[in-house]
């Protein structure tokens, strides 16, 4: 691709940041040029996201209803899995399960909510009294 031709599409990280591309200039050798994107990309970010947020938006519905715990609705939020809260945490997966139980959770003390809370950027209050 020429580097006059290098597609300079909107999307949602143009202002972000650039894509390093490997380009021919006018002698025809190839130089780098920078994009701020394309729209199939641009396309495939914003349906990645839309998954994202559908997701966010279930695990809120499913705090509300009592089926699981905040710690759910973080984690989704926070685009995290079991593996990496585990990790931020020092908790076993298992653990971790067992404490998306409402039940459960309201029974956790405050070094365990401290753990969970510290792991996603926010305060033990913010934690306990969703408002998702």
């Amino acid at each position: 691709m020429k580097k006059e031709n290098l597609p300079q599409d909107k999307s949602a990280l143009e202002t972000l940041t650039r894509e390093l591309c490997y380009v021919k200039n006018e002698d025809g050798k190839y130089t780098t040029g920078l994009s701020t994107g394309w729209d199939v990309k641009k396309d495939a970010l914003d349906n990645a996201w839309d998954d994202i947020n559908e997701r966010v938006r279930n695990a809120a519905e499913l705090v509300r209803n009592g089926e699981m715990s905040p710690i759910y609705y973080f984690m989704e939020k926070n685009l995290m899995d079991l593996t990496l809260v585990a990790s931020y945490t020092g908790f076993w997966k298992i653990t971790i399960k067992r404490h998306f139980k409402p039940e459960v959770f309201k029974k956790l003390n405050e070094k365990k909510l401290n753990n969970y809370a510290k792991a996603f950027g926010i305060s033990i209050i913010e934690l306990v009294n969703f408002k998702g």
